[in-house]
């Protein structure tokens, strides 16, 4: 492993840590650097997340940071969603996806900034 990827693994864990499954805003940008496609990047991005957001719960777990019950009444819906957007990913133009991905990226900056 080259150590751009270190680098860029270790970033991604810790932003991801901190932002709460963050990560991918990073991730993406970073795998579509590396020459993937739209759709391979946001798929590959979630792969890779899933491992990190695992450890990060277990350590807000173990530090009592959050309730699990509080977790769980958006798991059911989150898990129906997961499986929409997975079936729908390569339905999707690379290039609508590309748009989607980042109006969801500012919306989400700008929410955060007026809230």
């Amino acid at each position: 492993m080259k150590i751009k990827e270190k680098i860029a693994g270790f970033t991604i864990g810790v932003i991801n840590s901190l932002l709460g499954s963050g990560g991918g805003m990073i991730t993406v940008p970073y795998l579509k650097s590396k020459g993937l496609e739209q759709q391979s990047a946001q798929a590959t991005s979630t792969a890779v997340i899933l491992p990190l957001s695992i450890v990060s719960t277990l350590f807000y777990l173990k530090q009592g940071s959050f309730s699990l019950s509080d977790a769980f009444i958006y798991i059911p819906a989150g898990i129906v969603g997961a499986i929409i957007g997975g079936l729908t990913l390569k339905k999707i133009p690379s290039k609508m996806l590309k748009y989607v991905f980042s109006a969801f990226m500012l919306w989400a900056g700008i929410r955060m900034i007026i809230k």
